[in-house]
């Protein structure tokens, strides 16, 4: 069975579009691969964080996937940093990526903004470690967002330089799977910009632990623009907080965006709104639910890590052990 590794950062605050553009994904893939589902709390340490607000956050993030649906009994779900092998594994990959290959990284860029003297090594080398998450349980796919695309074409040219300069065949080249309608879901507030944590407004984005009124709320006040809704996809060009609710409708209810167009064209964003108010809390308020179970009891959701860590080590070890000798590393 061709196997899956993917990661969200432990950062907290998990929303709408972590949850369309990722989590939903993982539950519907889980029935038809070996699955592993990594809270990356590594990668999160790129930027500061609260020690305390990182304990929690990987707990809220790990109990979305549980909420979602996620089956950690079949599948793993664990936090990156219980496993030694990324980190080991990543510094293996600073000595095989290029600096060339790191300069091309658009994320970096737009993450450093005009502090790129100040930002960390580790966010630099970020993709490094990326590529060292999958590729030490010698993944298969990955499903990934159109923002992180870039860095699983590096994860393949890693894998394939390592293949290479130690001329072996050992790493596959991971395949991204880029799924569903609605991959990237936008603010609530600016349709030209990608729903975020960080974005400074509470009603920019839906979070997963949003209660229905809030839900609506935000789905009402959410920007829109003065047109009736148009009858087809052409009409959305330069619309983007149509196109943003709409795609949101579309993913929400597992339609083609083209059937959700025709369902509501000529209709005011006053009516469509209340429609997707009301499916967003169908869909979200269960797993809202399910969240606040999980979050009052964080010695399940600490067990459920826990085992999960057990299980990708006993995994990644092997790998890593043949990794090391390729690279003739003594182990005496």
């Amino acid at each position: 069975m061709s196997r899956i590794f993917s990661g969200i950062q432990s950062t907290g605050n998990l929303h709408l579009g972590n949850y369309l553009g990722a989590v939903r994904n993982w539950v519907q893939l889980q029935h038809d691969y070996e699955c592993l589902f990594c809270v990356v709390d590594l990668h999160a340490i790129t930027q500061w964080q609260n020690p305390a607000d990182l304990k929690a956050s990987t707990r809220e993030v790990a109990a979305a996937m549980i909420a979602s649906g996620v089956d950690a009994k079949k599948h793993i779900i664990f936090n990156q940093s219980q496993v030694s092998g990324h980190a080991e594994l990543a510094w293996v990959f600073n000595c095989v990526a290029r600096l060339g290959w790191l300069n091309r990284m658009t994320q970096f860029k737009d993450k450093a903004g005009k502090n790129r003297e100040n930002a960390s090594v580790g966010l630099y080398a970020y993709p490094n470690l990326m590529a060292a998450d999958i590729l030490l349980y010698k993944a298969t796919h990955v499903p990934v967002g159109e923002d992180q695309k870039q860095h699983l074409e590096l994860t393949r040219d890693i894998a394939a330089k390592f293949n290479n300069d130690y001329g072996v065949d050992f790493f596959p080249l991971p395949e991204p799977m880029i799924l569903g309608t609605a991959t990237r879901v936008m603010s609530l507030k600016d349709g030209t910009k990608k729903m975020s944590k960080s974005d400074p407004s509470e009603l920019s984005r839906i979070t997963m632990t949003d209660d229905a009124d809030t839900i609506a709320k935000k789905i009402r006040k959410a920007k829109s623009d003065p047109d009736l809704l148009p009858d087809s996809e052409k009409g959305l060009e330069d619309r983007p907080e149509a196109a943003n609710l709409l795609g949101i409708y579309a993913a929400l209810s597992d339609t083609p965006l083209d059937d959700t167009i025709a369902k509501f064209a000529g209709e005011g964003f006053g009516t469509f709104k209340q429609h997707l108010a009301d499916l967003a809390v169908a869909k979200l308020g269960p797993i809202q639910g399910e969240m606040t179970r999980l979050m009052d009891d964080p010695a399940y959701v600490d067990g459920v890590l826990k085992d999960g860590a057990e299980r990708a080590r006993a995994l990644s070890e092997p790998i890593m052990a043949e990794i090391k000798d390729i690279v003739g590393f003594l182990n005496v």
